[in-house]
Formats: C-alpha cells, sequence, structure tokens
C-alpha cells in the first residue's frame, strides 16, 4: 500500500519541480556577494534609496595598511545635488593603500564613488593616482576633478563601474596609488556579484565582431568597464529599480542625433521573460519602452537613428543592444526588418525583433564587439545607427531599440586606463574699460570701417540687382526647359539605398497612420 502511495504521489512531485525550474528565469538576481563600503564614515550609514553601507574606520578590509597610510575627511561643502552616504566622507591615501575584499568566485561589479569637492587644506585639483584590481589596470594618472568638469550635463559627483572575475582561491584586491608628489582618494566602494556567463558568456557563445568576417568570444580573463547604459525611449532607472544587480539606466535623448523617432509606451504591457533572456537581463521598463523611427514611411528612409558616443580611442568594445516589440501591430516575422550600424560598418543586415525573440512581449539582446582605433585624438566618437531594410520587403518601414549597454575592453596587458579629459580653458577676459582705448588710431580705424561697410554695402546691392535681372531673363525664354534641383540627406545607408526609395507592392499602407489610430 506505501509503495502504490509513494507512486501515486510521484507524478505531482516531479510537476512541482519541473515548474520551479522553468521559472527561475523569472525571477530578479540574488546577489550571492553585496558589499557597500562608505569610505571615511566611522559608523554604518543608510543612502537615500535605503541600503545600508558600513563605515569602512577600522574595517576588516583595510586590515593589511600601516594606519599612517590613510587619513579621514570629510567634504568642506555639499552640494544640494549630492547624497550624504557616501560622498560626504573620504578616505584620502598619501601612499599605497590596498583593500582586500574575500569574495566568493565568479564576475563581480565594482564601482567606485567620487565627489571631488574641497576636503579641509586638499586642493583636490591635485589629486592624480592610479588604481588596480587584482591584474587589471583601472585608472592610471587618473584626475577626478578633470573627469568631473567634463562630465555633460554638469555634475558634481560620479560612479565609475567595472566588472572583474575573482578566480577560484582569489580574494579582490583593490590598490590605490598617488601619483608623485600627489595623493589618491576615495568616498565610497561597492561590491555586487552578477551571474556567470553575463556579459563575458565564453567560447559557447561566439560574438559579431563587426568590421571582421570573424566570430570572437569573451570569457572570464576579459576585465570591461562600463561606458553607458540607456534605457532607449524611457526614463532614468536607478539601482533599485534594477533586477537585483543595483545597475542604473540612463535616458538617451543626450546622444541622439538628428531625427529623434517616437518614443511608443504601451503601459501594463507584459514582458515575457525566458531562459535565454532571464529577468535579471533588463528591467520591465527598459523592455516596455522603446525608441522607433515613427509612422512615416518615406520619411524613414531618408534618415538613420542616429546615436553617438565619445569614448577612449584604442579599446575593444562590447554593444549589447537590447530588443522588445510590444506593439500590438507587430506579431510575425518580416513584418519589420533593418540593418544596424556600428562606426559606419555594417553589424546587422537582416535584425528582425520577432523572429530573433521569438514573439510580440518576449525580449532579447544582441552583443557586437567593434574596435575603436587610435587617432589623432584620445577621445573619439563611437557610432550606432540603425535603418529600415525595404530590400528585404518587410511590412513597415521602421527601427526600434529597447535599451543599450557599452563596455570598454581591457587590452592584452590588463590595461581598462584611457586619458584624463583635457582641461577646460576659460574663455579670455573681457576688457574692463574699452570705452578708455581712444584717440587718433582709433578715429581712423572708426573711419576705415565705415567706408568699407558702405562700398561693401553698394556691392552687395548690385550683385543682387545683376542676379535678380539674369533670373527674370531666364524665366522669359521659351527655348529654356525648366531647371529644378533637389537635396537627400543619407547618413550612412549603404548604396542600395542612394536610389528613390518604391513601396513593395504588398506595402500595408495602415502603417501611415499613427499607431494609436490603428
Amino acid at each position: 500500500m506505501s509503495i502504490f502511495i509513494a507512486l501515486y504521489l510521484l507524478p505531482p512531485l516531479h510537476l512541482f519541480l519541473y515548474v520551479t525550474a522553468t521559472k527561475d528565469y523569472s525571477l530578479p538576481y540574488s546577489p550571492t556577494d553585496l558589499i557597500l563600503l562608505n569610505c571615511g564614515a566611522s559608523s554604518n550609514l543608510s543612502s537615500p534609496d535605503g541600503r545600508s553601507w558600513d563605515g569602512d574606520s577600522q574595517s576588516k578590509f583595510a586590515a593589511s595598511n600601516p594606519p599612517e597610510a590613510s587619513s579621514v575627511f570629510e567634504a568642506s561643502n555639499q552640494d544640494p545635488s549630492v547624497n550624504q552616504v557616501p560622498y560626504m566622507t573620504a578616505r584620502i591615501f598619501h601612499s599605497k593603500f590596498t583593500y582586500t575584499f574575500p569574495v566568493l568566485p565568479g564576475p563581480k561589479f565594482v564601482r567606485l564613488y567620487f565627489y571631488p569637492a574641497s576636503y579641509s587644506n586638499l586642493d583636490i585639483s591635485t589629486s592624480y593616482f592610479s588604481i588596480s584590481a587584482n591584474n587589471y589596470r583601472l585608472l592610471n594618472n587618473f584626475s577626478a576633478s578633470l573627469t568631473v568638469s567634463a562630465i555633460i550635463p554638469p555634475v558634481d559627483y560620479f560612479t565609475k563601474e567595472f566588472i572583474i572575475t575573482v578566480r577560484d582561491n582569489q580574494k579582490l584586491e583593490l590598490t590605490f596609488i598617488p601619483s608623485p608628489a600627489s595623493f589618491s582618494f576615495i568616498n565610497g566602494i561597492e561590491i555586487v556579484s552578477m551571474p556567470d556567463s553575463f556579459y563575458a558568456r565564453g567560447h559557447d557563445n561566439p560574438l559579431t565582431y563587426v568590421g571582421r568576417d570573424v566570430h570572437t568570444f569573451l570569457d572570464n580573463t576579459t576585465a570591461l568597464e562600463t561606458v553607458y547604459r540607456l534605457n532607449v525611449g524611457g526614463q532614468d532607472i536607478g539601482s533599485t529599480g534594477d533586477t537585483g544587480m543595483y545597475r542604473t539606466w540612463n535616458q538617451d535623448l543626450e546622444y541622439l542625433i538628428g531625427q529623434a523617432g517616437n518614443t511608443p509606451y504601451l503601459p501594463g504591457v507584459k514582458i515575457k521573460y525566458t531562459t535565454k533572456t532571464p529577468a535579471y537581463s533588463a528591467p520591465v521598463m527598459v523592455y516596455s519602452t522603446m525608441r522607433s523611427m515613427g509612422p512615416e514611411p518615406r520619411l524613414n528612409m531618408n534618415y538613420n537613428l542616429t546615436w553617438i558616443f565619445p569614448v577612449d580611442a584604442g579599446f575593444l568594445y562590447l554593444l549589447r543592444l537590447h530588443f522588445c516589440e510590444t506593439r500590438k501591430e507587430f506579431i510575425n516575422e518580416n513584418q519589420q526588418i533593418f540593418l544596424i550600424f556600428i562606426n559606419n560598418q555594417t553589424a546587422e543586415y537582416d535584425a528582425d525583433v520577432i523572429h530573433m525573440s521569438g514573439g510580440n512581449g518576449i525580449p532579447v539582446y544582441k552583443d557586437y564587439i567593434v574596435l575603436v582605433p587610435p587617432g589623432g585624438q584620445s577621445k573619439q566618437d563611437l557610432w550606432l545607427e540603425l535603418h529600415p531594410n525595404i530590400e528585404l520587403k518587410p511590412t513597415y518601414a521602421d527601427a526600434i531599440l529597447n535599451g543599450l549597454e557599452i563596455f570598454k575592453l581591457n587590452k592584452t596587458d590588463g590595461n581598462l586606463a584611457g586619458f584624463n579629459p583635457e582641461p577646460t580653458v576659460a574663455p579670455p577676459r573681457a576688457e574692463q574699460h574699452p570705452e578708455r582705448r581712444t584717440g587718433k588710431r582709433s578715429s581712423i580705424i572708426t573711419v576705415i570701417g565705415i567706408v568699407g561697410g558702405s562700398i561693401g554695402a553698394v556691392f552687395a546691392c548690385s550683385l543682387i540687382l545683376y542676379f535678380f535681372a539674369f533670373k527674370q531673363k531666364r524665366v522669359k525664354d521659351p527655348s529654356k526647359s525648366e531647371e529644378k534641383s533637389s537635396w537627400t540627406v543619407f547618413l550612412h545607408p549603404p548604396q542600395y539605398f542612394r536610389n528613390s526609395f518604391e513601396y513593395p507592392s504588398d506595402f500595408d499602407n495602415r502603417y501611415c497612420l499613427p499607431f494609436s489610430a490603428l
């Protein structure tokens, strides 16, 4: 009897285990390592997002350093935009200083918080230092003061985010090294684990190397620096709005060039995460908002949806493009196909979101590697452009993007550090009393200016009258055929888009209407 009962209960148990296993992808990530260190603070405090930060005074993470290697300061002033935690206290390093974090093996986010304000009698503009994490050089002769002065729109504080993989039997060591006759500082340190093979996905996941007819791979020996993370077409998303890794997502508007397209949003849309794209890939708000080219096909064929990002030259970059088609009109493959250009090179010829994801409301992301070669300047622009591919005869002439992440990859020597921004040069001061510059010389210059301006005006009027008379003569001459000229601007589409656009015979004319009217 007991055997019969056990066999009877076995199928429901199997079903329960199956449902539990298949639903894991719909849950946010729960980090196995989460360290928040409020540098320079002596007690635990909470930041405005509700997270608790540990003070690093007498911290076990800094026990290996002599007491004279660092000192603690409070910022002399607090800008209204700056949070108390973790920015108002700092640890200043006068010599080499190492934090040691005993964490589990695997990839980690390392976030460094900087508020380059005044600290007692220290001139923050003279602070230059390097930071390394295990075998990787994160920053070199770094100036937080120059960095914050170059950020647009202007801010008073900033965060640098890196991804470092900790090996088996290894600790995460973060070392600060002041440049000669200088000092280094830090306001806060955050370490958060992430799922294995999330960004560096290994040899089982080949990546498109843009501009090369080869595939490449990222394994756990690669370190990354987060350069941009955007909620395309949507609003800012703070760290607590992320999916367990405390990433921040910014708006994309300031990086758009030319036409901004449309930002359709369907509130309450259900995002259907999958094992291929789990819930921790990006928040619901990233996949439920988007930027599209818009409902007018003729207009869409004459421009590229374009973003431009200044980046450090001489590095490889990983671009992760997030897609999710939520508009009710798009349910089948071949309804919307577009090209993806990265740095004026074709990264994808036939991007079809429904084909890539498997259906409406299902998110997906695509990774690309591109080289930004060294040039005359330390910064170069990285271009991302989308354009409809009408050659493949889709139903709609459109392209979309929901989210974007851009990462810089370390060089073969482990270096991730770029150059400091150029110092901002103040404009020359205006003369306080220009009216005092009088006399014979200024009078002569004034007379010459008046006479020259009069002659120039007479010449310009004569030229206008001549042009008008010539045009009238051409119009009255019946033997001359009418001459017309037109200009069409193409940013970077391939050659077959340079001819006049003809709609395919089966093109859906409803596309000319706004989606809200369908």
